[in-house]
């Protein structure tokens, strides 16, 4: 199952699909393209990855432990959904109009639209097991719900994207040695004989 850096690594695969996409247009270099937040202060970039909020999903069912090799178990992963917000950095120097900001959102929301799931080990090359594939969804949110995020970071709202990425299994640490046979004793019995 994914290491804990699986959550870094949604994020950079997102940032990186969006910067092969949409480099030069409508966004002039991929460094204008970054994982930050609104509240971050004297950045210079168009595009902004939010990480908001990471959830324990509730209705995937795992099994308390697995097998770990020939006699361990370990603790089975836990799934989480992460919620992003895409936006467009208000202090950025570019001094984009709202016909551009428009663009830049409708590109978003194409590019992730067509690159909408990906497999944990594309991420993680060393990982040996099937996990199921990473979904990048729309986040079923209300306008209410979107202001709160900006209200937290003590940013007026602006039109941004709202983005649910999961299933992302996070594996455990915990390894449980199963005890092992030591004794065991068979017997031989004839039907029809009397012994």
């Amino acid at each position: 199952m994914a290491d804990y850096p699986i959550i870094a690594d949604v994020s950079a695969y997102i940032v990186r699909t969006l910067r092969s996409k949409m480099c030069p247009e409508p966004i002039p270099s991929p460094n204008n393209i970054e994982v930050s937040s609104p509240a971050d202060q004297d950045v210079d970039y168009i595009l902004g990855l939010y990480l908001y909020d990471i959830r324990e999903e509730g209705g995937t069912a795992v099994p308390p432990f697995m097998p770990a090799g020939q006699v361990r178990l370990q603790k089975a992963p836990k799934p989480y959904n992460l919620y992003y917000m895409v936006f467009i950095n208000g202090s950025s120097q570019m001094g984009l109009k709202a016909p551009d900001v428009q663009k830049i959102l409708g590109r978003v929301a194409q590019i992730v639209n067509d690159n909408n799931s990906v497999l944990p080990n594309q991420l993680q090359t060393w990982l040996d097991t099937n996990e199921p594939p990473i979904n990048i969804t729309q986040a079923k949110i209300t306008l209410e719900e979107k202001v709160r995020v900006w209200q937290a970071i003590n940013k007026p709202y602006q039109v941004s994207l709202f983005y649910k990425a999961g299933p992302v299994f996070l594996s455990s640490e915990v390894v449980v040695d199963t005890p092992r046979v030591v004794d065991a004793s068979f017997g031989i019995h004839i039907q029809g004989s009397d012994e």
